[in-house]
């Protein structure tokens, strides 16, 4: 029995993240909307604001990898997760990138770093880390969730997996949108 192929794979993630999203967890992962009973996280980077496009630098054209971010109103967290998607996907919405198990304390994220500790999960393509956008014309949100546990998942997990945790276990929730690429 052979792996699945991208679209098969693709399509089981999106379902995943749908079913994630759609299943009244509230945490609007890979969704809309913003739910009333999360405590608000502050998202902001050096390098943009929220609605600005994302430097080029941090897309597939450049070479800098993941844009500086910080953070406040993660306090009581047990552990806080990263999620980066596009949801004008052509093909759905997109995952670019998952961090889990950052530490509570840590406020910020530096230019092409991963935070100590940290676990980074298999974005909608299979891989792991930071997957550079590439639509020139998407939006691309850097959503930073404040969970009540660490969780319990290995490096590498997969997205599906990894989506489901987080949403299970977020308290707050805060977000950093680039409306297109420079």
């Amino acid at each position: 029995m052979g792996s699945p192929s991208k679209p098969a794979r693709r399509a089981a993630v999106l379902a995943a993240a749908t079913a994630v999203w759609a299943t009244g967890s509230g945490c609007g992962i890979v969704g809309g909307g913003s739910p009333a009973n999360l405590d608000v996280i502050s998202v902001s980077s050096p390098q943009f604001r929220d609605g600005d496009a994302l430097p080029h630098g941090y897309s597939c054209k450049g070479q800098l990898g993941n844009p500086p971010l910080r953070w406040s109103g993660t306090s009581g967290a047990k552990s806080v997760a990263l999620v980066v998607d596009d949801n004008d996907s052509r093909d759905g919405a997109e995952v670019h990138w998952v961090v889990y198990n950052i530490d509570p304390e840590t406020t910020e994220l530096g230019e092409g770093q991963l935070p100590r500790g940290a676990r980074q999960g298999q974005t909608t393509s299979g891989k792991v880390g930071y997957v550079p956008p590439c639509r020139a014309n998407d939006s691309y949100r850097f959503t930073v969730y404040a969970l009540d546990a660490k969780l319990g998942l290995p490096a590498e997990a997969s997205l599906s997996e990894t989506l489901k945790r987080i949403a299970e276990h977020t308290i707050a929730r805060g977000r950093l949108t680039a409306t297109n690429i420079q």
